[in-house]
């Protein structure tokens, strides 16, 4: 029988406030993101820091030392894909955000993931968007970070960049400018890329109408969803549906049902 983890698999999953030294060891490669804070990574160069938004890629150990209370979310990768990704590396380093904008979202869904087939395919996932990170690209700033999280926690309510903006206390066409600079991207097409992300779970794992998974994801309609789902895979709903249906959905609600349970 064919074993998904013996490819690719998350093994385990680290999601920590930070406040002292900590050491991030085992087999495999660890990827993470320092979603707030200052740390540092020390190397035999001496440390190195990053800020909120930074990706962590490297083999073990990784030894962290916090610039002040700092929050990181990490995953450590084994299997044959991780092993040939591990050998392309020469040290552990930080990345900035921008060269791999989908990380932090494929982060947050295997943080919550319980289903071993659909966790081997997201670990894949997450390799292959990291495998563009430069060391290189400079730290997100702290208003693009701030962004991103919000539209990663809220997608679903959230109806555009304008509420967006004043969230975050700052003008439309201010974020747009500092996003798009960043990013490479606005961020309305960033919060599309997360809904899309969501309904592609939700599409694989239950068995809701297209209005209900719509409504869960942040989008007007089935319609419309039908629409920029196609536009962004090339696939309807249907047929991500058909093709990527997972044979056990998992246990409990879905990060993004809970509001089906208020």
């Amino acid at each position: 029988m064919f074993d998904c983890r013996a490819w690719c698999a998350a093994a385990q999953v680290w999601d920590a406030q930070l406040s002292g030294r900590a050491v991030l060891d085992g087999e495999g490669v660890w990827a993470g993101v320092l979603s707030s804070g200052r740390c540092a990574l020390d190397g035999p160069d001496g440390p190195v820091s990053a800020d909120a938004g930074s990706l962590l890629i490297g083999t073990s150990p990784l030894e962290l030392v916090p610039e002040g209370a700092c929050h990181l979310l990490a995953v450590r990768i084994t299997g044959r894909v991780a092993q040939d990704f591990a050998a392309q590396l020469e040290a552990p380093f930080w990345a900035g955000g921008a060269s791999a904008p989908m990380a932090a979202q494929l982060l947050a869904r295997l943080r919550e993931q319980p289903e071993v087939a659909a966790e081997s395919s997201l670990a894949y996932r997450l390799l292959c968007e990291l495998a563009g990170a430069d060391p290189a690209t400079p730290a997100l700033p702290p208003l693009v970070s701030r962004a991103m999280a919000a539209m990663q926690q809220n997608y679903a309510g959230l109806y555009g960049v304008e509420e967006l903006s004043a969230q975050l206390g700052v003008s439309k066409s201010h974020l747009i400018r500092v996003f798009r600079a960043a990013m490479g991207m606005p961020p309305g097409q960033y919060l599309t890329a997360v809904r899309i992300e969501a309904a592609k779970q939700l599409l694989t794992h239950r068995e809701y109408p297209l209005e209900v998974v719509a409504s869960l994801c942040g989008f007007s309609g089935a319609n419309y969803l039908c629409r920029v789902f196609r536009k962004a895979t090339g696939m309807t709903p249907a047929a991500w549906r058909a093709v990527a249906a997972a044979p056990d959905a998992p246990e409990g609600p879905l990060p993004l049902e809970k509001e089906l349970y208020v």
